[in-house]
């Protein structure tokens, strides 16, 4: 069995060709769609954060919002820029909407990627402190985060407050117990993986990686759990980790597919999101499901996974990206022995 999502990048042009042209359209939306999956039978609703852009960007007030509106399904990111956050003011956000969700934010963080604006997180406030790079300021926001969500006091109240206090140092409020073991770190590398494992984190790899060298990207994406896996074990960490890959896949079942879809074959493929940091892209999946489920037996990384995130086309429409999920969940999954 294996866990299967959908991740938005909540993208909204005013084009007429677009069924989402507003950000209200594109909020909406993500409300309606993950509505829509749990009552398919879907496992998880994932959106990406993307400042300064036409996309979904502030998580947390539609992380409450998909959180009153299901029951089951797991809400999450993937992934929120650590350097854009305040991880004390995050923790009472964060917090909220797992209470509010009964306990079901799975929530991706990372040092996030390339902006649209320069240095972005400057204008939010925030600068690498002395000797720092912005890797290490995120790096540095996420520990603060992830001891903070244990729940332990650490502010002196004050003597003489406007309401009384518990005994002892005050700690975030409000605090959700078990959201710190539903963390999960975005790694782009072999060695940012390791990282997140020896501090608890789980693991969320994308459909892109630092090339590390030169293999088709499945094999180094399984590469890099395995690494995350092993570090975990030596970290002497109790519980069973959880990892989550994302994959653009489409069953080309009906007229629609083939049309939207139909000619896409690509396959992996470097390049260059950083300006001296090769990249390895992964292919998309588009064909006729009996191909299909051939075809995702031979992905060593979702192998190695426990659950699969689906980037859907959001500009489509709910109607259409709801039948997107429910193909693979009807036509592929049982073939592979997901459902």
């Amino acid at each position: 069995m294996k866990k299967i999502g959908f991740l938005s990048f909540g993208h909204w042009t005013p084009s007429p060709q677009s069924q989402t042209r507003t950000a209200s359209d594109a909020l909406l939306q993500s409300v309606e769609l993950a509505v829509a999956a749990e009552e398919l039978g879907a496992d998880g609703a994932y959106y990406r954060v993307h400042h300064f852009a036409r996309q979904l960007a502030s998580p947390f007030p539609l992380l409450a919002a998909v959180g009153a509106k299901t029951r089951r399904i797991e809400i999450g990111t993937a992934v929120i820029d650590m350097r854009y956050e305040n991880p004390l003011y995050m923790a009472e956000d964060a917090g909220a909407a797992d209470l509010i969700a009964g306990g079901r934010l799975q929530l991706g963080i990372s040092r996030g990627s390339p902006e649209q604006v320069i240095e972005g997180w400057r204008y939010f406030g925030y600068a690498p402190q002395e000797g720092e790079s912005d890797a290490d300021m995120a790096r540095r926001h996420t520990g603060v985060l992830l001891e903070v969500l244990l729940g332990k006091g650490f502010a002196q109240p004050n003597p003489r407050p406007m309401f009384p206090n518990p005994p002892g140092l005050l700690r975030v409020e409000p605090h959700s117990e078990g959201l710190r073991k539903r963390i999960w770190w975005g790694a782009a590398t072999n060695a940012t993986a390791e990282w997140a494992a020896k501090l608890g984190m789980n693991l969320q790899s994308s459909t892109l990686k630092f090339d590390e060298g030169g293999k088709p990207f499945h094999i180094q994406q399984a590469e890099q759990i395995r690494a995350f896996r092993e570090a975990w074990k030596a970290a002497g960490h109790t519980r069973e980790p959880r990892v989550s890959v994302s994959r653009s896949i489409f069953a080309l079942v009906d007229d629609r597919d083939r049309a939207y879809f139909g000619g896409n074959q690509s396959g992996d493929h470097f390049g260059y999101i950083e300006a001296d940091r090769r990249a390895v892209f992964g292919r998309s999946y588009a064909a006729e499901p009996d191909v299909l489920i051939k075809q995702l037996k031979g992905d060593e990384a979702i192998a190695e996974a426990d659950t699969l995130l689906l980037t859907v086309p959001n500009q489509l429409g709910v109607d259409y990206n709801a039948h997107v999920i429910e193909a693979i969940l009807t036509h592929v999954a049982p073939g592979l022995g997901w459902r």
